[in-house]
């Protein structure tokens, strides 16, 4: 057996933590992570971390952080980013966090176009307090506060973050991977890294990563990589959404991604795929 590369980040403090057994928050912790290192960027950057089970990452990592109150990490790495223009800042957020106590929060610095990357971790449901609906839980998505599944009548419709963003004339990149198989992992990997190059070049950035929570979500541990893809996955769909000033809707991005699969079965079909 070779080993073909470290086993975990160096910033990486311990691979022990106290999220529920099936949660995809660590994964997408330790692709920030590598991304950070990979870019040589440990010692500029600086984390705001917002209020949730991933605040416990603090605890686990060796990076510089500052703990924001509910929903108002954005604001907080505006005014560092401020005080301190050659520090890499970003901000760690869920989804309750983000876009049901926070939303004007990242908006406006979005808008403003404040040099810092916000990374949402989207599981669709607020974890921390037992598994409540959020503005992102999807039409049908059975939360501890929907029991027969988000209702679009009686509870509205998932608000889709990344698209709200991408309009904005201020951010400059806008993505949305997930952590749900080995493919996605490396996929959000390279999101984070232009996230990080697109702030150290001036401009906002914005990576939402689709996380599993089997716990909130009152499945099997195992069943959570599956859940993820066919529910969240299936309204937040993933991919750039702005790259370069030109946006992308999700519904572009499904029609993309449809053509991409099909393509690659073609290619399997003819034999395999180049490289």
């Amino acid at each position: 057996m070779k080993l073909v590369g470290q086993q975990k980040p160096e910033l990486l403090l311990t691979e022990t933590h106290h999220m529920c057994p099936g949660c995809g928050e660590p994964l997408a912790l330790r692709g920030y992570l590598e991304a950070i290192q990979e870019l040589g960027l440990s010692q500029r950057a600086i984390a705001v971390a917002g209020i949730g089970c991933y605040t416990s990452f603090s605890m686990t990592t060796d990076v510089d952080l500052v703990q924001a109150l509910h929903g108002r990490a954005p604001s907080v790495a505006t005014g560092v980013k401020r005080m301190l223009p050659d520090s890499i800042v970003f901000t760690v957020q869920g989804d309750g966090d983000m876009v049901n106590e926070g939303l004007q929060e990242v908006l406006h610095t979005a808008a403003r176009g404040e040099a810092v990357t916000c990374i949402l971790l989207n599981n669709g449901v607020f974890g921390e307090t037992g598994g409540h609906m959020t503005a992102t839980s999807v039409i049908g998505q059975r939360t501890k506060n929907t029991l027969d599944g988000r209702d679009a009548d009686y509870h509205g419709y998932p608000i889709l973050i990344g698209d709200l963003l991408a309009q904005l004339q201020g951010a400059a990149y806008v993505a949305r991977g997930s952590v749900h198989n080995a493919g996605a992992v490396a996929r959000t990997k390279r999101m984070f890294k232009r996230a990080f190059q697109t702030q150290m070049d001036g401009g906002f950035s914005f990576v939402e990563v689709l996380t599993m929570c089997p716990t909130g979500w009152f499945i099997p541990t195992s069943e959570g990589p599956d859940y993820m893809s066919a529910t969240l996955g299936e309204v937040h769909i993933m991919g750039e959404l702005k790259v370069d000033g030109v946006v992308k809707s999700t519904d572009e991005l499904h029609e993309e991604n449809v053509r991409k699969a099909a393509e690659m079965e073609q290619a399997l079909a003819r034999g395999g795929i180049d490289t």
